[in-house]
């Protein structure tokens, strides 16, 4: 078995490769429009991720966007996705300059939260070994849910 692929619907396809690609860092690795359907398909990478998922299709994020309005209910039976950063506290720093809410800061050196736009979870995991605490995240509240 080998993992392929997580798909989340999006409700605002520019908003969301907003969030996934330029404050997030993913790369788009591949797009599929099924006018038959009414569907966009959007696949996306983490940097580390991207050849491989050019090559062989994973491991991706497909963002599925219904050309016809829909409102989706966020279910707490989908957990978060989860992607590594090479340093949690830049990475959490990048995003909060961009407007991002961190809602749960690394204050361990190892792990946040935030949230996309359709209000999926993310979690970031520092590579390797845990940074040692910093502020301010060491002191920074939680903000809201993940």
């Amino acid at each position: 078995m080998r993992y392929l692929h997580t798909m989340v619907r999006v409700q605002n396809l520019d908003e969301s490769l907003d969030f996934y690609c330029n404050k997030l860092g993913l790369l788009e690795t591949r797009r599929k429009d099924v006018p038959a359907g009414r569907f966009t398909l959007v696949f996306l990478a983490a940097g580390k991720d991207a050849d491989s998922a050019r090559s062989s299709g994973s491991p991706e994020l497909e963002l599925t966007f219904n050309w016809d309005a829909e409102d989706y209910d966020y279910g707490r039976n989908f957990g978060h996705l989860a992607y590594k950063v090479d340093n949690i506290y830049e990475t959490c720093q990048r995003l909060m300059d961009a407007g991002i809410t961190i809602n749960r800061p690394p204050r361990d050196g190892y792990m946040a939260f935030v949230k996309s736009p359709d209000n999926i979870s993310i979690e970031l995991l520092q590579e390797g070994e845990a940074l040692p605490p910093a502020e301010p995240w060491a002191s920074m509240e939680n903000s809201g849910s993940w």
